[in-house]
């Protein structure tokens, strides 16, 4: 008998990497029913064979998923989007989706002359889709918004409570203090006074930055890690016990990977941006009538996340690293 075709699914996620790693229970539950392939940023190429080894990629950086200048017309590669477009209509997708509210996304959904297109409207968008689907409702995390796409497309997705934790044997605790957006950052100074403890408690310490964070850590001594490329910062996060950092993407990466993780945040919410693991602890941010402000901060400094003190996330650290790596004093 001649194989069975599974229908052509399109899956949009074109932003940053830990909105792309909330994806990943989705992909991979997608794959088994549809031949997906995923157009996102260029960093999917490297996280596919660990995350969604049955996916394809397709790699661009839409114009208007800039932090800045995005809506700079004249400065948008047009031959370049004409060319994607083309690509991805001659491909002939019998569904595409995008789990985001973006009236963008789903006018780009319609670019690509798929059959069916499913996602959520907002401010008239639903006129490009043809599936138009209810939000989750006010404070949803943004993996529910997968899990309303699944079970349109008749995929059921385990809440965050009920996925399956994977033993660690390390007893190392990684802290990496790198975020793509500085207003996500907690001070340097900060990481070290914990790293500091952590150590007086007997708990191997391993620090990780982003390369313009280097001069800082060795100028006080310490023998940080810079990782050049995600399959780098993976097979450190393999290494490592429990995870501290910032609300970023090697945070949720390290939580996709297993590993229980425990974040700074600041300007997000716990409840929106948790990473996807049912051990995932965090320290909130301090008050603002502007959260969740998406990096758009009006004040000169962010002081959701300057308020927070060693002190203060010191308590619930040492109970987090007792409760997973055990008592070492």
């Amino acid at each position: 008998m001649p194989a069975v075709m599974k229908p052509k699914l399109l899956v949009v996620e074109l932003w940053g990497m830990g909105d792309l790693v909330l994806s990943t229970p989705f992909l991979r539950a997608a794959a088994g029913s549809f031949e997906v392939t995923l157009l996102a940023k260029s960093m999917a190429r490297e996280l596919q064979p660990r995350l969604w080894p049955g996916v394809e990629v397709i790699s661009s950086s839409l114009p208007w998923t800039a932090f800045k200048g995005k809506y700079n017309l004249v400065r948008w590669p047009w031959r370049e989007l004409a060319a994607l477009t083309s690509q991805l209509r001659s491909r002939r997708f019998d569904l595409a989706v995008s789990a985001r509210w973006d009236p963008r996304d789903h006018f780009f959904l319609r670019l690509t002359g798929a059959r069916r297109r499913a996602g959520f409207p907002r401010l008239l968008s639903g006129l490009f889709l043809t599936e138009q689907l209810a939000l989750p409702g006010p404070g949803a995390h943004r993996y529910d918004h997968w899990r309303v796409l699944g079970r349109q497309l008749g995929i059921q997705l385990p809440a965050r409570n009920q996925m399956a934790p994977v033993a660690r044997e390390s007893g190392t605790v990684l802290i990496h203090s790198g975020a793509a957006q500085a207003i996500r950052v907690w001070p340097l100074e900060r990481y070290q006074t914990l790293a500091a403890q952590l150590r007086q408690n007997r708990y191997s310490v391993q620090i990780a930055c982003d390369p313009d964070q280097r001069p800082w850590w060795v100028s006080h001594g310490e023998n940080v890690r810079v990782p050049a490329s995600l399959a780098e910062l993976m097979a450190l996060i393999d290494t490592a016990g429990i995870f501290v950092g910032n609300d970023s993407g090697p945070g949720h990466l390290a939580a996709i990977l297993g590993v229980p993780t425990f974040t700074v945040f600041g300007n997000n919410l716990p409840s929106l941006f948790a990473p996807l693991h049912p051990a995932a602890e965090w320290m909130e941010g301090g008050p603002c009538p502007y959260k969740p402000c998406f990096d758009s901060c009006r004040f000169a400094t962010p002081e959701c996340i300057l308020r927070t003190d060693a002190s203060q996330v010191w308590p619930k650290l040492a109970s987090f690293a007792e409760k997973h790596l055990g008592r070492t004093s």
